[in-house]
């Protein structure tokens, strides 16, 4: 636990962190484990890892369903997994899970190339920002195009990234790296909300 609010779920546990050859365990229950184990258990994939299990427990946070029916719930307690449904259930939803991790990650090559060109004339200087048409402008003649409004308004926690990231940077003139670096945010955001939407999570 973290001297703020949040709360740490490590993936593994290691037995001896200083030792020279780390020996590692995955944070799983047994039990929960075997049985998760026994109802993914697919025909075509087999048994999924712990990283597909994270992948799944990831998607399944993701999803807007699951966000909206426990939204009270998650705030004063941690949050319940369902089960899946059926082997094809877990692992549609484990690689979307798996998808997202690596867009958040920033994963060069999940995200691919973007397609948020920034156009304009000027001197890249942050000052008044304004989301119209589809544009982000940072001044009154500068802008990133082809933004979708849902990348814009989307958010993660309390705040909006897409326009956090520039309000942090009012005042500046943005490099080029700065520009491809939003770019990737917007594509991120854009694709985060497209598989959102697709996740079924079958809550029953």
């Amino acid at each position: 636990k973290t001297a703020e609010i949040g709360t740490s779920f490590p993936l593994y546990i290691y037995q001896k962190p200083d030792a020279l050859i780390k020996e590692r365990s995955t944070n799983f229950n047994s039990e929960l484990h075997k049985k998760l184990l026994k109802k993914a258990k697919h025909p075509s994939h087999g048994s999924p890892n712990e990283l597909a299990i994270f992948d799944y427990i990831y998607g399944i946070l993701h999803s807007p369903h699951y966000r909206e029916t426990y939204a009270e719930f998650l705030k004063i307690d941690f949050p319940r997994i369902p089960w899946p449904k059926t082997p094809d259930a877990f692992w549609d939803i484990s690689a979307k899970g798996g998808t997202l991790r690596k867009l958040h990650l920033m994963d060069t090559a999940t995200i691919g190339k973007p397609n948020h060109p920034f156009e304009g004339e000027g001197n890249r200087t942050v000052e008044k920002l304004e989301y119209k048409d589809g544009k982000v402008y940072i001044n009154s003649a500068q802008y990133f195009n082809a933004v979708p409004e849902a990348a814009w308004h989307f958010y993660i926690g309390g705040y909006q990234p897409a326009q956090k990231w520039l309000k942090d940077r009012k005042g500046r003139v943005l490099n080029i790296e700065d520009a491809k670096n939003y770019q990737r945010i917007i594509k991120v955001l854009t694709e985060t909300d497209r598989i959102m939407k697709t996740i079924a999570c079958d809550l029953k």
